[in-house]
């Protein structure tokens, strides 16, 4: 069963690299690639426009509505109020939605847990399949070292990002937070500065750098008086997250409706 993939906003960057990525899939095919309205490569060829140096008899469109006959599934890494759009026209429209986008609030991701009791939603801040297993290794190390560590979060990404910390720093935060049974809300801090006293032990710290062309860097540090431990993801190129996504969009058209993680998509 082969899978219709649809790409919004894919002249960019990420976007490029996803019709790659979903050329390259087994069980999935590019179906749609969706562009500004008033973008000038409306037209073309999506296969000839990502440089892949072939045709895929799929011309770039303005929007959705113009390829929603065309695809069984949405690949999203937009930005928060365009997710959300795009959530309740594929919700109306019987399609699933694989979601990239970071940066979400609260009130946004409450939005999202609900429609996918009516819908197919695979949502991860990444889609990496080593972040994912590294998401495991925290619980354990959490489980064994977390209440007796420092525990501290860095990240690093290119100069262009727009949030921070990144949606995944604080998924890794997230889940040594619910294995400890704290609330990450309360025990959080994003960045020190001055006369800040001595740490309490019983707190998460996230530090954000941003600068070149970093894809994404991520450590969790446990440290102990004479020891640490350090678990570290770093990615080296955005075809990682790209071939992700796509394996979550072929994986999704065959599941009940509900709200999915990369946990789910390969099984841990």
């Amino acid at each position: 069963m082969t899978t219709r993939i649809a790409i919004i906003g894919a002249a960019g960057r990420m976007g490029r690299i996803l019709i790659e990525a979903t050329d390259l899939a087994d069980g999935a095919k590019l179906g749609a690639g969706i562009v500004l309205p008033d973008d000038s490569l409306k037209g073309v060829d999506a296969g000839e426009m990502a440089g892949l140096g072939k045709k895929l008899d799929v011309k770039l469109v303005g929007s959705l509505e113009e390829a929603v006959n065309d695809f069984d599934v949405l690949v999203d890494f937009t930005a928060p109020e365009t997710t959300m759009n795009n959530i309740e026209f594929c919700q109306a429209n019987g399609k699933g939605i694989v979601i990239g986008t970071t940066g979400l609030t609260d009130e946004q991701k409450t939005t999202l847990q609900a429609a996918g009791k009516e819908m197919q939603i695979v949502f991860a801040p990444n889609y990496s399949v080593g972040v994912t297993l590294c998401l495991n290794l925290l619980r354990m190390a959490a489980k064994v070292m977390g209440n007796d560590s420092d525990i501290e979060v860095i990240e690093m990404h290119h100069r262009h990002k727009v949030d921070a910390p990144s949606g995944t720093a604080l998924r890794l935060g997230e889940v040594i937070a619910e294995t400890l049974d704290w609330d990450l809300n309360e025990v959080a801090v994003y960045g020190r500065e001055g006369q800040t006293g001595a740490r309490p032990q019983k707190q998460i710290g996230f530090e954000t750098i941003r600068g070149g062309d970093v894809v994404g860097d991520h450590t969790v540090m446990f440290a102990t008086e004479g020891e640490r431990v350090e678990i570290t993801h770093k990615a080296q190129s955005r075809m990682t997250f790209a071939k992700g996504a796509v394996r979550a969009a072929a994986w999704l058209k065959a599941q009940p409706n509900g709200v999915y993680d990369m946990q789910d998509v390969l099984g841990f």
